[in-house]
């Protein structure tokens, strides 16, 4: 008798077991996804003047989260080392004017594309520099692993060739660069050309800088994924189609940027 109840106790066991695993895997669709993002990009996520994290990336990543029943958490990373944080899962995104190149792809599984993007180099208009030709033997800047520099090593004859000892001045984000270009100590800065027209439209010393567009090829941004993460990016996919097709992710385009560059 006592065989048959240590029997049955155990059956029990062993169902209650299944019963709360399978509420784990339920409660796993509803989790967490940690966002890795650079908080200096202007204007896709940065910290505003209260502190708070915002942009263009930010809300969509939030829109995106309500579509898929997802909570988003944005966590700042060291942009140089994002597939590394991606890779060893103490961020399961990469959202943050992430532009979806052949280099990167063989790294991380990419979303479909919703931003269209391209390099420029930002100048002092005191400088009278009006062509990139003119930055021979100038110090020139650019966010180290950012697109820029892949671009800027990969076609050395567009703008490397030009610049002092054909080797770009390193920045670990946007706003130290910027920073040295208005104290002199650089005359051309290549940066995404989101970022360049939102930060000199909202900065004070506006009119003292020019946008010189460059010949690299136009980009896109979309959201890194690990490479096992094929569901994830079907969601993603999912959302980004359905914000697409009730306007607001061109609503989103026009509150940031101005216009509609969405894709």
């Amino acid at each position: 008798m006592k065989k048959i109840i240590v029997f049955l106790e155990s059956i029990c066991l062993l169902i209650s077991l299944c019963a709360c695993g399978q509420k784990q895997r339920v409660g796993t669709d509803q989790a967490t996804l940690i966002v890795g993002v650079d908080d200096s990009f202007v204007p896709m996520g940065f910290q505003s003047d209260s502190g708070r994290l915002t942009g263009f990336d930010i809300d969509l990543a939030k829109a995106v989260g309500k579509k898929i029943h997802r909570k988003m958490v944005f966590q700042t990373i060291d942009w140089s080392m994002k597939e590394t944080e991606l890779r060893n899962r103490t961020i399961d995104l990469i959202w943050n004017g992430y532009t979806k190149t052949p280099e990167r792809a063989a790294k991380v599984y990419f979303s479909q594309p919703y931003l269209r993007n391209q390099q420029v180099v930002v100048v002092k208009q005191t400088d009278k520099i009006t062509q990139l030709s003119q930055l021979r033997d100038k110090n020139v800047g650019v966010q180290s692993s950012s697109t820029g520099y892949e671009d800027l090593m990969q076609q050395p004859h567009i703008l490397k060739q030009f610049i002092r000892n054909q080797t770009p001045i390193q920045y670990d984000n946007i706003q130290n660069g910027m920073m040295d270009l208005k104290a002199g100590r650089i005359q051309g800065f290549l940066i995404d050309r989101v970022f360049a027209e939102y930060y000199l439209k909202h900065d004070r010393s506006q009119d003292r800088f020019k946008i010189l567009v460059t010949p690299y090829h136009s980009e896109s941004f979309a959201v890194g994924l690990r490479k096992d993460d094929y569901r994830l990016q079907k969601q993603i996919n999912q959302a980004l189609q359905q914000l697409k097709k009730t306007g607001q992710l061109q609503k989103l385009s026009y509150y940031w940027f101005g216009k509609d560059i969405s894709q």
